[in-house]
């Protein structure tokens, strides 16, 4: 019962909230000065849609304080790392879509984000051994914070996305620790709920954009839930860890795959991956004819597909049966070449 109210609560803040950013904004005109992104439709608008997400967040912690203050989350060490970082994250998110700040320095936040993990017990738990596993840590922190900005270019899309993959690390729970209600629990409804209210917002045709501020922090804490319920599932029940590996594959196909087409396909034209730019596979499904909402839809039903396919996979490793999840793994591979397809047959029209 407390838990549904928790996802009630993140949709009710996050609504209200973003609806008082998008006012808030438009009042001061400062979608014209520091808080803009230009998007596929070249239109500016507010990319206050993060601060949302960090409000349900702060307002989970307090909330949960509250309700369970027999359980002090403060004590808790991965708590205070995944605090730490993430509020490190937002900043640093914030400071970019206010001063464009240089990529050398971002990518600094999100190492730093990345060791504040290792050092608070929230490391992957794949090769068993310390500096292995830390570095690896550390290159899923900053390669989710980069993937998920960079998917960040058309209405709705990492939204939903983070959306399904959020549900995923929920199942995980539930089905790991039944009937155990806990932060970790509660901050996936309430944070659940948020994405839901911000939605509402950004679903084609957006009224406001989540901005660096939203796309670094739900990186970072993808990053951190993935980490704990799909990455460290399979150690978690003694069967091999790689199995927790190709869950988290498969929980984020989409945002992996558009991730891979656009590095490949920037390296082999010589630019560096890092660069903005309309090369997306969201841009070269419009270019292949179909519209912004289509292309929407299409990201909504792989992200349904990678949630049902994560659901199996879950249950799989739980029981120990994991002689089929390498199969999982063509899920990937098919998504990965449909779309990288999709850019070369496709390609971006010269202005």
């Amino acid at each position: 019962m407390f838990g549904s109210s928790f996802l009630v609560g993140g949709i009710i803040i996050s609504f209200i909230s973003n609806g008082l950013l998008l006012r808030f904004s438009q009042t001061l005109g400062i979608r014209n000065k520091n808080d803009v992104i230009v998007r596929w439709s070249n239109q500016s608008k507010p990319s206050l849609g993060g601060v949302s997400f960090y409000i349900v967040f702060i307002f989970t912690i307090f909330a949960f304080s509250i309700v369970y203050f027999d359980d002090n989350i403060f004590h808790n060490r991965a708590f205070v790392g995944c605090f730490a970082a993430a509020s490190l994250a937002f900043l640093m998110g914030l400071a970019d879509d206010a001063y464009n700040t240089k990529p050398v320095l971002k990518l600094i936040a999100q190492i730093m984000c990345g060791i504040t993990f290792v050092f608070s017990d929230n490391t992957i738990d794949l090769f068993h051994s310390f500096w292995p596993d830390a570095i690896l840590t550390t290159i899923w922190v900053v390669t989710l914070m980069n993937s998920l900005n960079m998917l960040d270019n058309m209405d709705g899309i990492t939204g939903t996305t983070v959306l399904f993959v959020l549900l995923s690390c929920l199942f995980a729970y539930f089905l790991c620790f039944p009937d155990v209600i806990s932060f970790w629990s509660i901050s996936l409804l309430a944070l659940i709920g948020g994405l839901l209210g911000f939605l509402y917002f950004n679903v084609y045709p957006s009224k406001i954009f989540m901005g660096d501020a939203g796309s670094q922090f739900i990186g970072l804490i993808v990053a951190f839930y993935t980490i704990h319920f799909h990455w460290n599932l399979g150690a978690n029940h003694q069967v091999p860890s790689w199995s927790g590996m190709i869950l988290a594959l498969v929980a984020l196909t989409p945002a992996a795959a558009d991730t891979l087409t656009v590095v490949i396909n920037r390296l082999k034209k010589g630019k560096s991956p890092m660069v903005g730019g309309k090369d997306h596979t969201t841009h070269h499904l419009v270019y292949s004819g179909y519209s912004d909402k289509q292309v929407w839809i299409i990201f909504s039903i792989l992200g349904a597909l990678s949630l049902l396919l994560s659901l199996l996979l879950i249950q799989l490793i739980k029981y120990g049966n994991v002689s089929l999840v390498p199969l999982f793994a063509l899920f990937f591979i098919a998504v990965f070449v449909f779309l990288y397809r999709k850019t070369i047959l496709y390609p971006q029209p010269k202005n």
